[in-house]
């Protein structure tokens, strides 16, 4: 007489795929949220450095100087209601047509003139604690 031969997995070794599965989907949801941390960061520090400068050098070979601190981000996106005779702007498109916040949800923040940049300007992120002048500052000095 044959036997039927009936193959199947046994419950121990089920039991190691699904904890194999496990270990490896800890490693992925543990490095995702490092990967998503530094991509913050490096849209901060793009900002900060590349198209807010863009936008301040091009508004200060117009105007004459960079916008006081007072004024702020904004003179990039809209005339000064005094002086805007020599205003060429926008300077700088962004949706909806206001500064976009930081990664974090904070207001960029800017100086003129600035206390690292001597003779500049001082933009920056507050960083991920949301706290001035700590260590995570994202700014362009």
């Amino acid at each position: 007489m044959k036997r039927n031969s009936v193959r199947a997995f046994t419950l121990v070794e089920i039991l190691v795929v699904v904890a194999i599965i496990g270990l490896l989907a800890g490693l992925l949801f543990t490095n995702t949220d490092k990967i998503f941390s530094q991509s913050q960061e490096m849209i901060a520090r793009t900002f900060v450095r590349d198209s807010f400068r863009t936008a301040l050098v091009r508004y200060k070979m117009d105007v004459g100087e960079y916008p006081a601190t007072g004024e702020g981000l904004a003179m990039l996106l809209a005339a000064p209601s005094a002086g805007s005779d020599r205003w060429h702007g926008p300077y700088a498109e962004f949706p909806g047509g206001k500064v976009p916040p930081d990664p974090w949800g904070e207001p960029y923040q800017y100086k003129y003139p600035g206390t690292h940049n001597k003779g500049g300007y001082d933009i920056y992120s507050k960083g991920p604690d949301k706290t001035d002048g700590t260590a995570d500052d994202i700014g362009n000095w």
